[in-house]
């Protein structure tokens, strides 16, 4: 993976839930290789343009991490194909507009752009750049968990 301007690796592999539950959640070199292309496509240049810090809540997840997680059997996170995002100032609802704005005033090509939102009301925007049979369908969608 190249050093990228606002993101590391390690960022799209840690996760509580795999440490608590020792899950070994390491990548392929297939999957660094799409992490790679997550973020040189989208997450570099959307940083950029936020201009302010964006936080991966989630990126790549191992079979049995994405199980832990309540993950349906085709996420592109499976492939290193997503990551969920965070502002790093909180300001969740405005980012989200922004981030879908972005996509479409730049048409960077993507799968799925999700507004996200749990029983507790976290809430957090999913980026996916292909889908599980390697397809951009460019969906707008939210769900609430």
């Amino acid at each position: 993976m190249n050093k990228f301007k606002y993101f590391e690796l390690d960022e799209f592999l840690s996760s509580d839930t795999a440490k608590a539950r020792r899950i070994d959640n390491y990548p392929t070199f297939e999957t660094v290789d799409h992490l790679s292309a997550l973020v040189m496509t989208i997450l570099d240049p959307l940083r950029a343009a936020w201009g302010s810090g964006l936080n991966v809540t989630s990126g790549y997840r191992c079979r049995a991490l994405n199980a832990a997680v309540g993950g349906v059997g085709t996420s592109a996170h499976l492939r290193g194909y997503a990551a969920d995002i965070v502002p790093a100032n909180g300001r969740i609802d405005e980012f989200m507009k922004f981030a879908e704005d972005w996509l479409r005033k730049t048409n960077t090509p993507f799968d799925q752009s999700i507004c996200e939102k749990d029983s507790r009301g976290r809430r957090w925007w999913h980026i996916g750049l292909y889908s599980q049979t390697g397809t951009q369908r460019r969906q707008y969608l939210s769900l609430t968990k």
